[in-house]
């Protein structure tokens, strides 16, 4: 099943993956209608990564640098047990993440924002029908 379903995320753009992901539904329509119906609702919120660059779609399933980010500010705050206030607890968090963007500036970026142009343009999606226009 999870190869199946994982043939429409190998497609080079969204209409492509949502025929797919059509056509692996309707197989399954037959033996398993509610599993079919299950893929039929879950299309629209599970292919709008398409729209991104394909760089960046094997990207989007780890979270593992904003749980790493999560857990140092954790830790900073177990070392510090209690604040007297809301703002102190914010001058740590900014603290944390002021020193965070400090040591990703020179390092290699995760997502290139060079990419991230070719979604800068006014895109009609033929499945949503609707115009998507960056901001």
């Amino acid at each position: 099943m999870a190869a199946a379903i994982r043939q429409a995320f190998d497609q080079p753009d969204r209409t492509h993956a949502g025929e797919t992901w059509q056509r692996v539904a309707d197989q399954l329509r037959r033996r398993w209608p509610k599993l079919a119906e299950l893929i039929d609702a879950g299309e629209h919120d599970v292919l709008p990564c398409m729209a991104l660059p394909r760089q960046h779609r094997t990207k989007l399933h780890s979270t593992n640098p904003i749980e790493r980010l999560n857990k140092k500010v954790k830790r900073r705050a177990d070392v510090v047990g209690i604040f007297p206030n809301e703002a102190s607890i914010m001058r740590l968090i900014g603290a944390v993440l002021f020193e965070q963007n400090d040591a990703w500036q020179p390092s290699t970026r995760y997502m290139m924002v060079e990419a991230f142009a070719q979604i800068d343009k006014d895109e009609i999606d033929t499945v949503l029908n609707i115009t998507t226009k960056a901001a």
